[in-house]
């Protein structure tokens, strides 16, 4: 790996992060760029790890190894912290890593006059655009699974199920399976709705339509990996695994179980 783009936030310290990296990496005889050209070997992202889905997003999915550097809270993408960037650059010049590949999902919102495509690493969320109970009809593979009330509707990948998927009550799920989950977000249990009040976990082949109930002022809003997208009458949105994958550097150490533990215990 000689040709690396490097991204950061706009914070102070992301972008002095980004001034050192990319000296340091010059003088041992990397090429470093801005943006991506035919030769990128590695993308290198500096922030939180809402800087890091940016620059997924940014980059449009590449085919192309992306590593996290963490200047901001949580950092559960990142591979290394600001303050160990020496680390980095020892681990690039020794070729001891690995590509980890994650799988991303895909959104297929179809309106009355045409249907849009949305990928995300992390999940996407299903909502009403004015903070009012949503109404949904839900089918995995063409059967009737519910017709879910409440605020929202979650789907999310094995790696997303560590973020917003795990504050709403869903499970932490190994990224080696290969597994959608469906979590609903503050269902309505009453005499007049029944929806789940627990995650469901899929096969990854499976296909989720969700079908909005009530179709009135435009109110439902898709959510992808926190970007929020509102279309003009939605009728149907189909959310299945993606064609696209991520490819994450990672130490040789790395160990995902590990990982969770130092975050979120």
């Amino acid at each position: 790996m000689r040709s690396i783009t490097i991204s950061s936030n706009n914070l102070i310290k992301s972008i002095e992060t980004k001034d050192l990296l990319k000296n340091m990496l010059l003088e041992e005889g990397f090429f470093v760029f801005d943006n991506i050209n035919d030769d990128t070997d590695l993308i290198i992202s500096i922030g939180g790890d809402g800087s890091f889905l940016k620059t997924i997003r940014d980059f449009n999915f590449p085919d192309i190894p992306i590593l996290a550097i963490n200047t901001g809270h949580l950092g559960f993408f990142s591979e290394f912290e600001s303050n160990n960037i020496n680390d980095f650059v020892n681990l690039l010049k020794s070729g001891n890593f690995f590509i980890e590949e994650i799988n991303c999902i895909n959104a297929q919102i179809s309106s009355k006059n045409k249907i849009i495509s949305i990928n995300a690493v992390n999940e996407i969320v299903i909502k009403n655009v004015f903070s009012r109970t949503v109404h949904l009809d839900i089918k995995v593979n063409s059967k009737n699974i519910q017709s879910f009330s409440g605020d929202a509707i979650l789907v999310s990948t094995p790696m997303g199920s560590t973020a917003y998927n795990y504050s709403a009550g869903g499970s932490i799920v190994d990224p080696s399976l290969d597994i959608i989950q469906l979590t609903p977000i503050a269902p309505m249990n009453t005499t007049a709705y029944r929806s789940f009040t627990s995650s469901i976990i899929l096969p990854d082949q499976s296909i989720i339509d969700i079908i909005p109930e009530f179709r009135f002022e435009n109110s439902i809003l898709v959510v992808s990996d926190g970007v929020e997208y509102s279309f003009e009458d939605i009728e149907s949105i189909k959310v299945k695994k993606s064609s696209l994958n991520i490819k994450l550097l990672r130490m040789k150490n790395y160990e995902f179980w590990k990982r969770a533990c130092e975050k979120f215990l």
